[in-house]
């Protein structure tokens, strides 16, 4: 009867030891846990990238497939025009009746304008 005791004794506290391991030790539930909300929000991560990457590969092929594209890009990033074209620049009323920043900040040597 004493060893089925001490048995079961040193069965109870392998039981107690384990359960410890699972629930607080290395790889135990909680860094399980910590772990999944990373890999939710590493594919979260993903999922944006490949809706940006998806977009760039788009407009890669657009500028690849015809000149329209091509010329918009032009005319809207670098402002050029076509022979006999006519370039007017309209601008808000308001916008210009405000200084600019650069008229009312001190020259670099102190010196006002």
């Amino acid at each position: 009867m004493k060893t089925f005791l001490a048995l079961l004794l040193v069965l109870l506290g392998l039981l107690a030891a384990l359960q410890y391991k699972l629930w607080y030790g290395s790889g135990g539930q909680e860094e399980v846990v910590a772990l999944k909300a990373q890999v939710e929000l590493q594919r979260a991560e993903n999922a944006r990238l490949q809706a940006r990457n998806d977009a760039l590969a788009a407009e890669v092929a657009d500028l690849k497939s015809g000149g329209e594209a091509v010329e918009e890009r032009a005319r809207s990033e670098l402002g050029l025009v076509k022979p006999g074209e006519t370039f007017y620049r309209v601008i808000d009323g308001n916008a210009a009746a405000s200084p600019s920043p650069e008229a009312s900040a001190p020259a670099a040597d102190g010196t006002h304008p």
